[in-house]
């Protein structure tokens, strides 16, 4: 239809009309826009986190107070806190933030079913990286075989500076809420709680978060979470973050895998967010790697199993048995290529005799009665418990007693982890060592720290 003459500037508003008629001739109604879908897609995904955390009573009155009228003595209830988490697995895996869930002793989630009635599960803690405040919980279901709605994850680099976002979540215990605004930033550096994480790029929005939103999704129009909303910025207004999905997925990697839940090594580390599942490096010398596995191998079965996503592979890593071994397809240029893992417990690989080979030092863990033997007043680090002969070790004036508490800057409590930061150093590579020694001036001890470098021979 053309309108001419004075009644041109009638002609957005009959446009918009028309538009309107015609969304309606076609049954859609335009209330029923991308955010509405988006919400309606994800929200029953989204958990509410109730944690219990009993309280402790540390003043002496009172504890003698307890002890004494013990009948009429009453222990104060439990502290309850709220948070918000978002399924990622419909057999009933949660992410959240680590301090969500962190000291709780009882862990309960609400969630819609799947007639939109609110139900409540008890939810058990399975992995976390307070370096990321990544936590995953697992849902115990009422039922066998009883599922849940699961979101998907956006792709790791799919992040539009200005684009439409969603926070859903749960502020303040209200339940479930959405609140939308744009993506503000897409490389933030932040503090949460007076210290930085190991995130150099959180995401930046303006869209609402409050107390109770920690650990609900971040999402885009299309439904996919883009990032783990986890503090806002106190000083200002509609300042939020969120931790973006490439780091939520680099921390799955490395918390939901055997290593870090049974202490067994598979050796091999798959990109959570690829579709096909990816390989995405191989360790020296792992099971992974003498199996013939290499970076860029996609996952085409497990125990002849097409895995589903990232979370389905790893459960099937974890519910090996006592045998220890998988079967895997992977394709690889093309080709499909058949290959056996047969994972070994870590402790058989990284061990002591490891340590040894690369810098001449046999440690041992530090127990409360080597370490009150020795004056020292921690069990944090690794004892030398002998230095061999012309070995770096002994180059480097290291001598028996001493506490090794950190490797290349990294701290140390235990053999395996001491091993694995050695593992990858060759012939020649430096090492650097953070150490404390105790000695005794007369009737004083003496607490000295330092660093000693070796060469790996």
């Amino acid at each position: 239809m053309l309108i001419k003459g004075r009644n041109s500037k009638l002609a957005p508003a009959i446009g918009l009309a028309l538009c309107i008629t015609a969304l309606a001739q076609a049954g859609e109604s335009p209330r029923h826009n991308a955010v509405v879908e988006a919400v309606s897609r994800v929200m029953p995904g989204v958990v509410n986190i109730i944690t219990k955390t009993r309280v402790q009573r540390v003043r002496y009155y009172y504890d003698w107070w307890r002890d004494n009228w013990a009948p009429y003595a009453q222990e104060l209830p439990p502290q309850e806190s709220a948070g918000s988490g978002v399924v990622v697995d419909a057999s009933g895996y949660v992410l959240t933030n680590v301090h969500v869930v962190k000291d709780a002793g009882e862990i309960w989630v609400k969630i819609n079913d799947k007639n939109g009635e609110a139900r409540i599960y008890q939810a058990e803690v399975i992995a976390g990286s307070l370096a990321t405040d990544i936590a995953l919980l697992k849902i115990i279901p009422e039922e066998p075989g009883e599922t849940f709605a699961a979101v998907t994850f956006a792709s790791d680099d799919d992040l539009l500076l200005g684009e439409t976002v969603l926070a859903l979540g749960n502020p303040f215990g209200l339940g479930g809420s959405a609140s939308r605004g744009i993506l503000s930033s897409k490389s933030r550096r932040t503090e949460t709680e007076g210290s930085k994480l190991d995130i150099p790029d959180w995401l930046q929005t303006d869209a609402s978060i409050n107390p109770g939103n920690s650990g609900g999704p971040l999402i885009n129009l299309d439904g996919e979470i883009i990032g783990i909303n986890v503090a806002v910025l106190k000083e200002g207004q509609g300042i939020g973050f969120a931790i973006p999905i490439k780091r939520v997925n680099e921390s799955l990697s490395r918390i939901f895998t055997p290593e870090f839940l049974e202490g067994n090594w598979f050796g091999a580390a798959i990109r959570p967010g690829s579709n096909p599942l990816t390989v995405e490096s191989v360790e020296p010398d792992s099971p992974a790697a003498r199996a013939g596995m290499v970076a860029g191998d996609q996952i085409a079965t497990i125990n002849n199993h097409s895995p589903l996503n990232f979370i389905e592979f790893a459960k099937r890593l974890l519910n090996l048995g006592r045998k220890r071994a998988v079967k895997l397809q992977v394709k690889r240029k093309g080709e499909l290529i058949a290959c056996t893992v047969k994972l070994i417990p870590e402790k058989a690989y990284f061990n002591s005799g490891l340590i040894r080979d690369k810098t001449g030092a046999t440690l041992e863990e530090l127990t409360p009665k080597v370490a009150k033997a020795l004056g020292y007043n921690s069990t944090n680090g690794l004892v030398v418990s002998q230095v061999d002969d012309d070995s770096p070790a002994d180059k480097a004036g290291l001598t028996t007693g001493v506490v090794v508490v950190a490797v290349d800057g990294q701290e140390v409590n235990d053999i395996v982890r001491a091993a694995r930061l050695l593992h990858d150093k060759e012939s020649g590579d430096r090492l650097m060592l953070d150490i404390v020694q105790v000695r005794r001036s007369g009737p004083f001890l003496r607490r000295a720290t330092g660093r000693v470098l070796l060469e790996v021979p």
